[in-house]
């Protein structure tokens, strides 16, 4: 049976290797999947959630946008921060949405709105995988 080899790459260096049968991810063009022997991809990634088969168990993933290459049955993605369900700081997460929430009602001319904005988004998303 063919799998996909999926290595996943942070700033502070490889998050994760292993082999799964099939990667849903959310690109900037709307949620796909991919099976292995799939066409090469490169796509970018949005601030979404990613489905997977790890270790014979479905996880589900919060990914921070990123970049996603896919050839010859390896999908390597690269990110500022993933993190798999169970691994979800729930207090952390929320204690960042309040944060950026605050920022954007202050109406403040020194708040850098876009960037409260990904705050807000990146903080809804691991909320939403964590299942609050």
């Amino acid at each position: 049976m063919s799998v996909i080899h999926l290595r996943v790459v942070t700033p502070e260096g490889i998050y994760k290797e292993f082999d799964t049968p099939y990667l849903n991810f959310q690109s900037t063009d709307g949620d796909r999947g991919i099976l292995p022997n799939h066409m090469p991809l490169v796509t970018s990634l949005r601030i979404g959630k990613m489905t997977c088969e790890e270790d014979g168990k479905r996880e589900l993933y919060a990914v921070a946008g990123g970049l996603l290459y896919f050839r010859d049955n390896l999908a390597e993605i690269l990110t500022d921060a993933i993190e798999r369900s169970d691994e979800i700081d729930e207090e952390r997460a929320k204690a960042a949405q309040q944060r950026a929430e605050e920022r954007l009602k202050s109406g403040s001319g020194n708040i850098d709105v876009k960037r409260a904005q990904l705050s807000l988004a990146r903080a809804m998303n691991r909320l939403t995988v964590a299942g609050l």
